[in-house]
């Protein structure tokens, strides 16, 4: 059952668990310059606003209806990362017009892992864009379709579909309780982990999809679970991109505010971001994905600032830190 709750879609198993829920939201951010360099994350600036698509039936193209989903605005050429928020370990799947966001390969709703083409939650806890190199990503960069600039245009050479695809396996129940159960048992003294939140101071034609803007570093963590450890009991979402303007006038709300720019993230202050895994397995990159252009290289936004940015030293996330009880 998948339902929209203050912009975030909300996965509940209940046939499987109480306790199988995740939370997915998208969140808008500064789109890192295609300049060579590899970027930290950079934070959320806010949730992209979704709305249910039936709401605006006749304002669409039956095909989008007959897909299902929900409606998520972009400015052209504007970035997102999409963030991940459950204790319930699950596997899912991303696609960006049905082009798998991990391996390159077209869409199929089932598991696989040689290679690996899902992310284990609460293993991984966002996501920033396709994984392309080493432990990088490309991140996730709005493309108004026909342009041939989107990864699903430049591997299938067709702009059929846009968007992006979702679904999600929960782990099954009998594995849940019986780790539950093991960690309740163990009875030791745990350092608590700080808190991640990089969201405070991180006709056919109508449709978008997405190409692939700067690097980032960014691992893609294998997951050491068999497949068989995850119910066969998945539900899936289509989040259909448009932009800003269509969004205006299928909803008949405002335009959302415009993406942050560079001379504004500066000059707030707003964080950069890495986090402490030295440890962690990862994923081998994709050969088909790391051969793509970035839009950037097709030319086509000629007013983008593509200048290096000057980082921060990036916030490590994840890392245990002492407290010093000092003298009372």
């Amino acid at each position: 059952m998948i339902s929209l709750e203050y912009n975030s879609l909300v996965f509940r198993f209940p046939e499987v668990h109480p306790d199988a829920e995740l939370a997915i939201n998208f969140q808008r951010t500064l789109r890192v310059p295609d300049d060579g360099t590899t970027y930290p994350l950079p934070a959320g600036i806010g949730s992209f606003p979704l709305r249910h698509l039936e709401d605006f039936k006749e304002n669409l193209p039956a095909s989008w209806h007959e897909r299902g989903g929900v409606l998520l605005p972009m400015y052209q050429s504007e970035a997102l990362w999409i963030n991940f928020d459950t204790d319930y370990p699950m596997a899912i799947k991303i696609a960006a017009g049905k082009i798998n966001a991990v391996t390159g390969k077209s869409w199929s709703n089932d598991l696989h892992v040689k290679p690996q083409d899902y992310l284990a939650v609460p293993l991984q806890p966002w996501l920033d864009g396709f994984k392309t190199k080493g432990d990088l990503v490309n991140q996730f960069v709005a493309a108004q379709l026909g342009q041939g600039v989107t990864a699903e245009e430049q591997i299938t050479g067709s702009a059929e579909f846009g968007g992006l695809q979702i679904i999600v396996y929960p782990l099954k129940k009998e594995i849940y309780e019986v780790e539950q159960a093991r960690v309740k048992a163990m009875e030791l003294d745990c350092l608590e982990m700080p808190m991640f939140c990089m969201s405070e101071s991180r006709s056919e034609s109508m449709g978008m999809g997405l190409g692939l803007g700067g690097a980032i570093k960014q691992k893609i963590y294998k997951d050491d679970r068999p497949l068989s450890d995850y119910a066969d009991s998945p539900s899936r979402c289509f989040v259909h991109l448009v932009n800003s303007q269509v969004w205006q006038d299928v909803t008949n709300e405002p335009l959302p505010h415009p993406p942050i720019s560079r001379t504004d993230y500066e000059a707030h202050g707003i964080p950069w971001y890495e986090i402490y895994d030295d440890n962690a397995s990862a994923v081998p990159a994709s050969d088909v994905l790391g051969g793509l252009k970035t839009i950037s290289q097709f030319g086509i936004n000629k007013g983008l600032d593509n200048t290096p940015i000057e980082v921060s030293k990036p916030i490590k996330l994840g890392s245990v830190k002492i407290v010093d009880e000092g003298k009372f």
